[in-house]
């Protein structure tokens, strides 16, 4: 929480400045009325804002009630207690459903009144920069917290809303979190088998199958492989790595490779062979053509 000290300093507003104001305090006493004047005037002339003063008993206390926050910019004291004040009357705007834009418009009311203050009664130009730099400040000041009442009641609608989106989208990264650990625990499973595959395999050499033993071997260490790839991608996934959708084609090619070496040894058909070799080749260029585009982004 930003203590008034802490608004001061984030302005760049001196114990000088708070001197300078003090210094406009009669000046701004004896034209609180016109600022008053014109600043209703103002008010007046917006159908949104006139809505608010239709009753004149509430128009002359409103009245009254911005001259006095007018003589307090010019009090020289801008203490936790100033802050105080400026919140709750920030929080008044927003109870009664004033927009913000409105705030902001009738500040720039103020800060032009007082402007034309200054060059009506400081003609020599370094003198009135001083007064003006010091003005300005305080306005901003003003704005700011005021500004800010709007923002808090802004959170507040939104938090119970906010607070069930963060909770139904923790729940649902814990979900995922735990489809890949099952994902995992497959590919882990899977891979078992197919070490037992390629034992199996193994086994067609001794018998005086070697062609068929080691070519069949050759295909299933090719699915290990892929296997190990894809279960280090799924790791680095869950770890915050980005999913790579190259693993899974190149699974899909190393088990279409073992299919052909299979087929040969089958002696399918040169039609099924042909279709497999199309298949292959199509699913090689996919590959060429996402890794290219990988590479692309990286660049």
């Amino acid at each position: 929480m930003l203590t008034m000290q802490d608004i001061k300093n984030h302005y760049l507003f001196t114990d000088q400045d708070a001197e300078l104001l003090q210094e406009l305090r009669s000046l701004a006493a004896a034209n609180a009325d016109r600022l008053a004047d014109e600043f209703y005037d103002f008010l007046l002339g917006i159908p949104d804002t006139a809505e608010f003063l239709t009753d004149d008993t509430l128009m002359e206390r409103l009245k009254q009630t911005h001259k006095d926050w007018f003589n307090t910019l010019f009090s020289g004291v801008y203490d936790n207690q100033y802050l105080h004040r400026l919140q709750r009357i920030g929080l008044a705007h927003v109870r009664v459903g004033l927009n913000a834009h409105y705030v902001n418009a009738s500040m720039n009311v103020v800060r032009r009144f007082l402007i034309e203050l200054l060059q009506e009664h400081y003609p020599k130009i370094e003198e009135r920069r001083k007064y003006r730099n010091a003005v300005e400040k305080i306005i901003d000041i003003n704005l700011d917290i005021m500004s800010a009442s709007y923002q808090e009641e802004a959170m507040r609608k939104v938090f119970v809303s906010h607070r069930i989106e963060s909770k139904l989208i923790g729940a649902a990264e814990r979900f995922t979190y735990g489809l890949n650990l099952i994902l995992i625990l497959a590919l882990a499973g899977v891979s078992i088998s197919v070490v037992g595959l390629f034992v199996w395999d193994i086994t067609h050499i001794f018998r005086g199958n070697v062609e068929k033993g080691i070519l069949g071997a050759l295909g299933t260490l090719l699915i290990i492989w892929m296997m190990i790839e894809l279960m280090d991608n799924e790791i680095k996934s869950l770890k915050g790595g980005r999913f790579n959708i190259l693993m899974f084609i190149g699974v899909i090619i190393v088990a279409l490779i073992r299919e052909i070496l299979i087929s040969t040894l089958r002696h399918d058909e040169l039609t099924t062979q042909i279709f497999l070799a199309g298949t292959l080749l199509i699913l090689g260029v996919v590959y060429f053509l996402i890794a290219k585009s990988q590479q692309f982004k990286a660049v």
